[in-house]
């Protein structure tokens, strides 16, 4: 009761409330604001692993498409063979720069999330 009288003496208590309000307000802002970006997150995994399922048969097919038109010339076997040796040279030529493939990489995506929280 004292309590009470005293903060509507110094009228703290609208002061109090008005903080309360504010403290709920920006909470509530922050909730909105993180829900909108696990929205776009996942909409960007989403949309990522769309393309990368249409572009991994999109490399499919045209690597038969390829094989067979090369195994008009040296066989169905050859035309595949030709095909397969040229993916496993360029995993190869993958594992060999590795790491600087990876250092470049980590450099690009540094700069783009730096673009991005500007």
């Amino acid at each position: 009761m004292l309590k009470d009288s005293i903060l509507k003496f110094l009228k703290l208590d609208s002061l109090i409330e008005n903080i309360t309000g504010y403290v709920e307000a920006r909470i509530e802002l922050m909730k909105l604001e993180m829900k909108e970006e696990v929205a776009k997150g996942l909409a960007r995994v989403l949309l990522f692993m769309v393309l990368t399922v249409v572009f991994s048969l999109f490399i499919v097919l045209i690597s038969i498409a390829v094989a067979y038109k090369i195994g008009e010339s040296l066989g169905t076997f050859g035309g595949f063979a030709t095909v397969a040796g040229f993916y496993l040279l360029i995993g190869i030529l993958l594992v060999l720069f590795r790491d600087t493939l990876s250092e470049s990489l980590e450099k690009q995506l540094a700069e783009i999330m730096k673009k991005k929280k500007k």
